[in-house]
């Protein structure tokens, strides 16, 4: 049969336009539906923005902090709008490169919806119908609500945090993941009086405990009120405000409520069950390694398998899908040891096990585990009076000597780990860390001269 492409992609995200550039590059011809801006989550409603206003946030620390370098800075305030537009006209900048891109590499972009008719076939919005001989889901994730909870239409989720008319005095955040986390710093450093309520015990339960206990400290110490171990109860309207009741305390009255519980596969109304693509429990595309689902001509990537939620890490599934179908190159993605950050204040670096998993890992093996560990006050927070500190955190194999896990909060955190994410994953061990001369005066020198060892 004469298909219209050899690849037609759902979703421009990083993973989508990836993988159908390099398709392109390797000869097919591809086409790629997406119904919003191309660039996906991360660049039009996720990490860019959310980092740029990371950045704007931290502006308010920085000022404070001068002052103990002899700097004084005088009639500061915060425009909101100005920000805003900023961030609008970057995110113009990139969803147009994101354009040239597929352009420049012969890749039809069709600016509309499409489902699944058949296992070769898609519907676009306006109807026409297109076949292609691989169909590869690309659609990402998008953010809930808790819709079990009275007036949960009256908090707004991450995508609308980027577009608000205006800056709230008071914000009462619903989480305890990177988003969460990482807009209470936001919102604290633009000067909105924020509190966080999260059900669980600690925050950031897929980082090593230390980690979650060093970022609940920062937040304190940021101004931010933590409430753990409570969910909302009901969400009221009251005037242009809103009254947010709780399992445990009182109500709290504020200006936003910002959901920010999780998200979840953008799979309703792509039209996998009539096709019979499997799909798990919460909703997420199912597939094998090389991403393919149990559907011949049907592959998924990114955050529609709910795999490792990542930008690099979709990128890297959709690089291996075209190197296995159009480049005859079979490659898997392997997800052993990802780096991953949280852009808090200050901002969290992990990469490897965490300690209760390398004890649990090593264990099966009868193996122990050593932790090294130190805490500080870095040397930019002296003059400042910041009581900021910094956790470094190594977690060693004993019998073999090798680096599982390296876990950082503090400045700069993220740079350090993905440089040190290279040599952890191939196999450095804390020998070879001791053996590697410090460069001073650094924060990252501490990680060559670890000695103490954490009590088992």
């Amino acid at each position: 049969m004469a298909y219209d492409y050899d690849l037609f992609v759902l979703g421009a995200g990083s993973g989508g336009v990836r993988a159908a550039r390099m398709s392109a590059q390797l000869g097919a011809r591809v086409a790629v539906a997406e119904a919003s801006r191309v660039g996906g989550t991360c660049v039009i409603r996720g990490c860019v923005p959310k980092k740029l206003f990371v950045y704007a946030s931290e502006y308010a620390h920085a000022f404070e902090d001068a002052k103990g370098y002899g700097w004084t800075a005088q009639n500061v305030s915060f425009d909101w709008n100005v920000l805003r537009d900023n961030k609008d006209a970057e995110i113009d900048r990139l969803n147009a490169i994101y354009k040239r891109i597929l352009a420049s590499n012969g890749v039809t972009l069709i600016e509309e919806r499409a489902v699944l008719k058949d296992p070769h076939t898609v519907t676009l919005a306006g109807g026409r119908e297109v076949t292609a001989e691989r169909i590869l889901i690309a659609v990402g994730g998008e953010p809930i609500r808790d819709e079990t909870i009275p007036g949960h239409e009256h908090g707004i989720v991450s995508d609308d945090a980027f577009d608000l008319p205006e800056l709230p005095k008071r914000a009462v955040i619903a989480g305890g993941g990177y988003i969460a986390v990482e807009f209470a710093f936001i919102m604290a450093g633009l000067g909105v009086e924020t509190t966080l309520v999260y059900r669980g015990e600690r925050l950031l339960r897929a980082f090593d405990k230390e980690v979650s206990a060093a970022v609940e400290t920062a937040l304190r110490e940021k101004g931010i009120t933590y409430l753990n171990e409570r969910v909302f109860t009901k969400i009221e309207a009251v005037g242009d405000a809103r009254r947010v009741h709780l399992t445990k305390g009182e109500p709290i009255e504020t200006d936003l409520v910002f959901w920010a519980v999780g998200r979840r596969p953008k799979t309703a109304g792509l039209g996998l069950e009539a096709v019979g693509v499997e799909t798990g429990r919460y909703g997420e595309i199912l597939v094998d390694e090389h991403s393919r689902t149990n559907v011949a001509s049907v592959w998924a990537i990114g955050d529609v398998t709910n795999r490792i939620n990542l930008t690099p890490v979709a990128i890297r599934e959709g690089a291996a899908f075209a190197r296995t179908e159009f480049g005859g190159v079979p490659t898997r993605m392997d997800y052993r040891f990802v780096p991953k950050a949280v852009f808090s204040q200050p901002p969290v670096g992990s990469v490897g096990y965490t300690e209760d998993e390398a004890r649990t890992h090593c264990a099966e093996a009868g193996h122990a585990v050593d932790v090294y560990e130190t805490d500080f006050r870095p040397m930019r927070n002296t003059l400042s009076g910041n009581p900021e500190r910094m956790l470094m955190k190594l977690v060693v194999e004993r019998e073999t000597d090798l680096v599982m896990g390296c876990h950082i909060v503090g400045h700069e955190a993220p740079e350090m780990i993905q440089a040190l994410a290279i040599p952890i994953k191939h196999g450095v061990t804390k020998r070879e860390f001791d053996e590697t001369c410090a460069l001073h005066p650094t924060s990252a020198e501490e990680l060559v001269t670890l000695t103490k060892r954490k009590e088992s």
